[in-house]
């Protein structure tokens, strides 16, 4: 049976896009994909390298009569952010993504697409084997570990590069050009549990669930319940006795939590109470929530009776408080940019062992002293808690260059193709391009992308018709600078 991305144009790319979808390819888990990408250099019989984190850069000779031009590098990033749906029956390690086309758009049935970045190196494969292409001299660069920390970018090399003009396809929205983006960095607050001797009363499993999730740099302004938050919200200070075991939630630094758990020993005697007060907390967040938040859900069901004993009173009370305390959300806006997230935090991952609990979080901004107040400022309320603190290696912002002669090349480019001007924007995410002009200063680059929404969450989709544009948009492009030497 045929895939149903065959008729779809460009052709090439579609076809490597299906073949990327059916490869493993989670962060730290890009071996299979990046064997994948030095086969089709090889198949094409191009010089390709792989550095020893797993970066793969194929060197691709210019076009007859090209050779003079400039060196152009693309880049795509290798993995993906696999999320899934709680009752979708999905194993990443091994099971290759389904895919359906829901009228102008190609989703997934139930977890994340790939399409970001996998829509970016389908398009990069397809320069590398469509023969017909007028270009320079091409650096086609795939980096590895971008979704979770941007480590592949952060491990190359001074001479791994040559070419100093970088189109980076990994942007998400058509019609935009982004020039500079957020940095950010990473912070986990340990505290270790008090627990009682005994467990006596009624187990229930509380879950919080059916929020939209989401990227924590561009879906951050939104308005999107963060269900690690708003579950603490539910059992804080609830004035009827209850004891927690673990509470759960979230899986990635960059996703905002669609769904948390929390597993409580409650005495039977108060266990309806319990259940009353909790579901009225929930229908009042619901009704906060009913214009952005349309599927949240809440389950209360009883539990197995765990070997861990509950957390002291005491203990539950004051994590609680410090999930409601850590800032969620847009801390503040660009003063400069119209409309652009300048400061945020995303609270991401609670995990519960026995004898500690774990907190992470994940801000970004495009200004260092703010980014720098905002992990301190989650610093402060984790040390008022008697918690240890980590902050993690963080990555640079990548500033806007309005002077850029890429910019203005593509700017023109994009008029005559399209008839309009583009948008010029910064954006409130990571980006790989923060990191490699870093590393190369004299790199002059622009990012760019088709109509991808909902990245990083069961709801990621890809816009078919803006596939084609952009790739007629990157192929003009090359074609214009290889005149330029």
């Amino acid at each position: 049976m045929g895939s149903v991305l065959t008729n779809l144009k460009p052709a090439l790319l579609w076809h490597h896009f299906d073949e990327i979808r059916k490869i493993p390819h989670c962060s730290k888990q890009e071996a299979l994909l990046a064997k994948y990408v030095l086969s089709i250099a090889e198949k094409n019989g191009i010089d390709s390298k792989q550095d020893t984190v797993g970066n793969i850069v194929i060197q691709k000779p210019a076009s007859m009569g090209c050779e003079k031009a400039i060196s152009i590098v693309i880049q795509s990033h290798l993995d993906m952010v696999c999320e899934k749906n709680a009752d979708v029956d999905h194993d990443f390690t091994k099971d290759p993504i389904q895919v359906k086309i829901e009228g102008e758009w190609v989703t997934a049935c139930g977890t994340t697409l790939g399409a970001d970045n996998g829509i970016g190196m389908a398009a990069a494969l397809a320069v590398l084997e469509d023969s017909n292409l007028r270009h320079g001299p091409l650096e086609l660069l795939f980096t590895v570990d971008e979704e979770s920390g941007l480590t592949g970018a952060g491990h190359l090399k001074p001479d791994f590069l040559h070419g100093r003009t970088l189109l980076n396809l990994d942007s998400e929205e058509e019609g935009s050009f982004f020039i500079g983006c957020a940095g950010g960095g990473d912070t986990e607050l340990t505290l270790p549990i008090k627990r009682l001797a005994s467990d006596e009363g009624e187990h229930l499993c509380v879950v919080f669930s059916g929020c939209r999730g989401g990227h924590s740099g561009i879906d951050i302004h939104t308005g999107r319940g963060n269900a690690i938050q708003l579950l603490a919200r539910l059992l804080f200070n609830l004035k009827i006795p209850f004891n927690l075991i673990n509470l759960e939630g979230g899986n990635k630094h960059n996703a905002i939590p669609r769904e948390a758990s929390a597993t409580v020993v409650v005495p039977k005697t108060d266990v309806d109470k319990f259940k009353r007060k909790v579901k009225d907390r929930f229908q009042e967040i619901r009704f906060e929530y009913k214009t952005v938040e349309k599927e949240m859900t809440l389950n209360i069901s009883p539990a197995s009776r765990d070997k861990t004993p509950p957390m002291k009173p005491e203990f539950s009370e004051l994590l609680l408080a410090i999930l409601l305390a850590i800032p969620h959300g847009v801390l503040a806006m660009s003063q400069e940019i119209p409309d652009l997230v300048e400061t945020s935090n995303n609270l991401a991952i609670i995990r519960t062992k026995e004898n500690e609990v774990t907190i992470s979080t994940s801000s970004r901004s495009s200004v260092g002293s703010a980014l720098e107040a905002a992990r301190t400022k989650i610093e402060a309320i984790g040390k008022l808690g008697g918690a240890q603190i980590k902050h993690l290696e963080g990555y640079p912002a990548w500033t806007p260059n309005l002077q850029s002669p890429l910019l203005n090349t593509m700017k023109t480019i994009y008029q005559k193709l399209v008839g309009k001007k583009p948008e010029v924007k910064a954006i409130h995410a990571g980006l790989e391009c923060g990191i490699i002009g870093e590393k190369y200063p004299e790199m002059d680059m622009i990012s760019f992308g088709p109509d991808l929404k909902h990245p990083h969450s069961p709801d990621e989709k890809v816009h078919i018709g803006s596939v084609e544009r952009f790739w007629k948009l990157l192929v003009a492009t090359l074609e214009n600078l290889s005149q330029q030497q």
